[in-house]
């Protein structure tokens, strides 16, 4: 949780958008961590499943966040940030332009 918080405190970038995205990301880990505590831990049939869905759909709003920080343009008078990894979906065909048939 210590960990969670320390992540969070972002310095602002003047970007709202980039702030925001900056600081749920370890938001999101941090509940992340914490469902995968309750599923080793836990006992709750009702909340077991709900922190199956909480790995699930958090990890997937992570991603997005990332993505969106990445294609993001640098707010004036800020210097980029180190790049945000993100995972490589190796087998996976690229998606279709859209508008495109294959």
């Amino acid at each position: 949780m210590e960990r969670m918080h320390a992540d969070m405190a972002v310095p602002p970038s003047g970007d709202p958008d980039r702030d925001f995205a900056a600081m749920m990301i370890p938001h999101h880990q941090g509940a992340i961590d914490m469902a995968k505590a309750q599923l080793i831990h836990g006992r709750d049939p009702v909340l077991l499943r709900l922190a199956q869905g909480i790995i699930v759909e958090q990890g997937q709003e992570i991603e997005v966040m990332r993505r969106a920080l990445a294609d993001r343009v640098p707010a004036a008078g800020t210097l980029p940030s180190a790049p945000v990894p993100h995972p490589h979906h190796h087998g996976a065909a690229p998606m279709p332009a859209q508008g495109t048939i294959r």
